[in-house]
């Protein structure tokens, strides 16, 4: 595993422990879908399911992970939920919504993780 990989895992793991405690409960990481792509956390937030989609940037000069879901991607993780959504059994009754998880990690002090609801 790389240095980029290992990085982008351990966001994802403090996503989905941010998750947990927000009282979600976590189906999949990393669910692909072929050529198409892959959802980093699926969840489901009582009845709601959450494609979530993570992004960890060291501290310094990159952009916000907070600003990393353009038009394209959004719509690339709507058709991905539907790939999900048609692979289980169908939509549950709450939709579907798509959560984005941005994690800092500083040179020093502890990661900040962020969590905004419906950004696409």
């Amino acid at each position: 595993m790389n240095a980029r990989s290992a990085l982008g895992r351990y966001g994802e793991e403090l996503a989905a422990r941010r998750l947990t405690e927000a009282g979600m409960t976590v189906l999949e990481r990393n669910w692909r879908c072929g050529r198409t792509g892959e959802i980093d956390i699926v969840a489901r937030d009582g009845d709601v399911l959450v494609v979530c989609e993570v992004k960890t940037r060291r501290s310094g000069g990159y952009e916000h992970p907070m600003a990393a879901v353009s038009p394209e991607k959004a719509k690339r993780l709507r058709g991905l939920a539907e790939h999900w959504i048609h692979a289980h059994g169908g939509a549950p009754p709450g939709g579907v919504r798509i959560d984005l998880v941005g994690v800092i990690l500083p040179d020093r002090g502890a990661p900040v993780v962020e969590h905004a609801r419906g950004v696409a």
